[in-house]
């Protein structure tokens, strides 16, 4: 399939994941710029730009922007997440939709819960292609185990189940992380096609503490997958 994603840039949420991009990726140079080291290279013979964002939302817009203007033409970002969905398990696999940041709350003001103020759009839409890849490659390596869904982001570590039915029943998410929605409105602001690609290492219940520590190693491996036969077929 031909591709106008002539240079991607790759963004992990965890240093496992960043390491097995050090081992797959043929690097050619690195730089680092805002305290994030970027590391340019091949995958499968397609340019490539990968980093660690760090946590939180500041972190993902900085890096975000570095990495588009290092020329990417697409961002690709991949982590854990914890579902809000109860059809949702541990595993499974949420490709981005949209992308919404739900601890903006201006609703005393009159705004909806998420809508960055006096600005048109607030719900980030995520690239139909890479949607498409994404989930087309989730497919063939973990059958029935991924949907499309919104991705909530907020700079906090939800772990209340009152918290998660509201995320749910009041904003329609699929999950929540703390950079993702970050990652797409800069995305968004520079006209650069995005997919987030989340893995679920809990259920935002409580429990995470338990179950974060235990799938951190399998969602790393999980993730390099999806984005190594993404890259391939690009």
């Amino acid at each position: 399939m031909a591709s106008t994603y002539n240079k991607i840039g790759i963004i992990g949420a965890m240093a496992e994941e960043i390491d097995l991009l050090h081992k797959h990726v043929q690097t050619s140079v690195s730089f680092e710029k805002a305290g994030i080291t970027y590391v340019e290279g091949t995958l499968h013979g397609r340019p490539v730009i990968f980093c660690k964002s760090g946590v939180g939302k500041v972190n993902a817009a900085v890096c975000t922007q570095l990495m588009i203007d290092a020329g990417v033409d697409c961002v690709l970002f991949t982590g854990v997440a914890g579902a809000v969905d109860p059809s949702l398990n541990i595993g499974d696999i949420v490709v981005s939709t949209t992308c919404l940041q739900h601890d903006m709350d201006c609703t005393p003001l009159g705004f909806a819960r998420g809508q960055v103020p006096y600005q048109d759009v607030w719900e980030y839409e995520a690239d139909s292609r890479l949607i498409e890849l994404a989930l087309d490659a989730c497919d063939r390596l973990f059958p029935g185990r991924s949907v499309r869904g919104k991705v909530l982001s907020g700079d906090q570590f939800v772990a209340s189940r009152e918290a998660v039915r509201l995320l749910h029943e009041e904003l329609n998410g699929a999950c929540t992380e703390m950079e993702g929605a970050a990652l797409a409105q800069v995305c968004a602001m520079n006209d650069t096609p995005f997919v987030v690609i989340r893995a679920m290492s809990d259920k935002a219940d409580g429990s995470a503490h338990v179950n974060f520590s235990e799938f951190t190693v399998e969602a790393a491996v999980n993730s390099h997958r999806i984005i190594d036969d993404m890259i391939q077929r690009m």
